[in-house]
């Protein structure tokens, strides 16, 4: 791990694109790693992949507010920045970038980014708005930060293959690396709203691995019955307390849900679901 005594923390567009043009005219490849801060072993691992791929780092702390719902968590997301900044010199990230809402909106925003049936499946059909309100802010990143490469976890999958999708078609000149999902001892994924869990959710909450891990041990092309065992595990976890918000397995490319699994081809197997207010979200990939 490379290890840095001190840490440029920027607020302002000009301030961190300075810091950013420095290092580019040294010769150096510039990673970054997106994030709302509350930072956890999920993101720094995430950070110690960019380290690895970089030659600086640059981790951006900001709570976006239009990827949250009206009924969301906007204002409870939990916010420490003192303590995220620590983090990141510890991880040897050359720079953090916070800026406020004035920085990132404008009073008023008259262009927005419009999505077109990736949103339709999975975490997008539940939360309206929220992909689009991702989208924005990640691209209001690479041209504010214009990294050579950048982060994002394989927890967040659909939001993964959006930004693929973004860099694709804007033609981003950006190599995207997934980090894998951080687990508990017991299988939970990591994430900053874990901790809303009370005591005996947080027992209850690895139950969505462990269904989606018994999925992935029974799924395969010759299986005609997906749809039935995908069924018995909802009934389980509904049974053990949880509220389903979906649970399936989604073709990669189209994000659409399956009746059948076919050879050569790469699925996702994943579920959200509701432990009280709390929202969880995992997935597996299955390359068949």
């Amino acid at each position: 791990m490379k290890q840095q005594v001190d840490i440029e923390v920027a607020e302002a567009v000009d301030e961190i694109r300075e810091v950013v043009g420095s290092w580019k005219k040294q010769g150096k490849a510039v990673g970054l790693v997106p994030t709302m801060g509350a930072l956890h072993s999920g993101h720094l691992s995430l950070i110690r992949r960019a380290v690895e791929n970089a030659d600086e780092v640059v981790v951006s702390i900001y709570v976006n507010p239009t990827q949250f719902g009206p009924d969301e968590d906007y204002e409870e997301y939990p916010r420490q920045l003192e303590d995220d900044i620590k983090k990141c010199r510890e991880e040897g990230v050359g720079a953090v970038f916070c800026p406020s809402d004035e920085i990132m909106y404008e009073d008023r925003e008259y262009l927005s980014i419009q999505i077109d049936q990736l949103n339709e499946t999975m975490c997008g059909a539940s939360r309206e708005g929220h992909f689009e309100g991702v989208l924005q802010i990640v691209n209001k990143l690479f041209n504010v930060v214009k990294p050579d490469l950048a982060v994002f976890g394989q927890k967040d999958i659909q939001q993964y293959i959006l930004i693929e999708q973004m860099v694709r078609e804007f033609k981003h000149d950006i190599r995207l690396i997934q980090g894998d999902i951080v687990r508990a001892n017991d299988g939970l994924a990591v994430s900053s709203r874990n901790r809303y869990l009370s005591d005996e959710q947080r027992t209850i909450a690895p139950g969505l691995y462990r269904s989606l891990r018994y999925l992935k041990q029974q799924l395969g092309p010759d299986v005609d019955n997906v749809s039935l065992m995908i069924r018995h595990q909802q009934d389980e976890l509904e049974a053990k307390g949880f509220e389903i918000d979906y649970l399936n397995i989604f073709d990669y490319k189209t994000l659409e849900p399956i009746e059948q699994m076919e050879s050569d081809h790469t699925y996702i197997l994943a579920g959200a679901v509701y432990l009280g207010e709390t929202r969880l979200i995992d997935n597996m990939l299955l390359r068949i």
